[in-house]
């Protein structure tokens, strides 16, 4: 038998935003209806902590057939100054009824694709209808990914994008003006990004809050998506405190996300303020926004089951369109 193999092109290509977003909604309906599995992520830092190797499991069933799957993907911050990609790997997919390998994916591609997607999933869900004044936390490979993907779902009008460096900001801004035709601009302060903003995103590497709950309009959606391990954190608890908040699961997020757990530490809020998991929203009709001028705050962490339906997605399509190289594996009993 053969094993596909797909590269970041492929991916790109094979999984535009809107197609994302309606993986991202499949995975979490089935997590809903317990047609899938997602333990923990487990992580590997060597001695000198230069990066880390994690891995990443899920079990999923898709009307197409069961499958399991595996990201493993090393994190490297200092790449950002390389040619390199912080995020390397791959997601290895194998069919449930025999464990036969399916597919293996770069994870660098999957990775940007479907954290954005979940994302936009949450603004469909929880997002004002008119909401189009996007403040962008970041200027890397996340923050372009999630403005296409909000486009996917919102009608984005204007960009403002505030990054630790100016230089990165301003190089965004000109860069993803013109890819999507819209005024982007780079601003100097997060409060001057957040001002007015009725859809904000997060995407930094920040280890103490770069948005404050001080400077976020009534009615406005936050995503928060780049504190997805201790000792890293985006948001002060005052943000917290205001917000409506959903997660992906409750587990992962108060295992894993400093922007609840440091909230929950020094009172400001409950775990009871963790209103629903995305699948509640998307599967069983949880309450999200119940008014115009409530702050709404999607708290993300990331989940193998992502990463394996994203995969699934792309494997599907790869399929259809024959594309993709073949390679021979042995996964026959010899006979």
């Amino acid at each position: 038998m053969d094993v596909l193999v797909l590269g970041a092109d492929e991916v790109a290509r094979l999984l535009p935003p809107a197609a994302a977003v309606e993986a991202m909604a499949a995975a979490y309906r089935a997590l809903a209806r317990g047609e899938a599995r997602v333990p923990p992520r487990s992580a590997l830092v060597p001695p000198d902590r230069a990066g880390a190797l994690a891995w990443m499991p899920a079990w999923f069933a898709p009307a197409s057939g069961p499958v399991f799957g595996i990201k493993a993907i090393t994190v490297f911050g200092r790449n950002r100054s390389t040619p390199y990609r912080s995020h390397q790997g791959a997601v290895v997919l194998f069919d449930g009824e025999h464990g036969r390998p399916l597919a293996i994916v770069e994870a660098g591609a999957i990775t940007e694709a479907r954290t954005a997607a979940v994302s936009a999933l949450a603004t469909r869900l929880l997002a004002r209808p008119d909401a189009g004044r996007l403040a962008l936390f970041g200027s890397g490979a996340q923050a372009s990914a999630h403005l296409a993907a909000l486009r996917a779902v919102r009608p984005v009008r204007e960009v403002r994008v505030w990054s630790r460096n100016p230089d990165n900001a301003r190089r965004f801004a000109r860069a993803e003006a013109e890819r999507h035709g819209l005024p982007v601009d780079a601003v100097e302060t997060g409060r001057a990004a957040a001002a007015g903003a009725d859809l904000i995103c997060t995407a930094t590497a920040a280890r103490v809050p770069v948005l404050l709950g001080a400077w976020i309009a009534p009615g406005a959606h936050v995503n928060a998506v780049g504190a997805s391990v201790p000792p890293f954190r985006e948001l002060d608890g005052e943000a917290v405190r205001r917000s409506r908040l959903f997660v992906e699961t409750r587990e992962a997020a108060l295992a894993e996300a400093e922007d609840i757990r440091i909230p929950l530490r020094e009172g400001l809020i409950g775990e009871d303020h963790v209103l629903a998991e995305l699948g509640e929203l998307v599967e069983r009709g949880a309450a999200g926004r119940t008014g115009p001028a409530e702050i709404t705050l999607f708290k993300s962490v990331g989940l193998g089951l992502e990463d394996v339906a994203a995969a699934c997605a792309v494997y599907r399509r790869a399929m259809e369109e024959g594309v993709g190289s073949r390679v021979a594996w042995g996964a026959e009993r010899p006979g």
